[in-house]
């Protein structure tokens, strides 16, 4: 398993190869969905125990550092 960021980790037979939350079977996707719909760290925390608040952290900064890239959008007719 390969620590890409703080509690973040890839595997290729875990989640499809999805980033995961210390190799739980929950996806960064899954906490930013959660987040987007509008809950709570503390929601999403009585529905995970076994999560800590530090992971929900670590899936924002995740997020935060994908969006640093530089990214082309070609042939786009908006």
């Amino acid at each position: 398993m390969e620590y890409i960021a703080k509690r973040i980790t890839i595997h290729p037979d875990l989640c499809n190869g999805k980033p995961t939350i210390r190799g739980h079977r929950i996806t960064v996707e899954t906490i930013l969905d959660y987040l987007s719909a509008g809950d709570t760290s503390t929601e999403i925390l009585r529905n995970y125990p076994f999560l800590e608040e530090e992971d929900i952290s670590a899936c924002l900064e995740f997020a935060s550092s994908l969006l640093k890239n530089s990214y082309e959008v070609k042939n786009y007719h908006g």
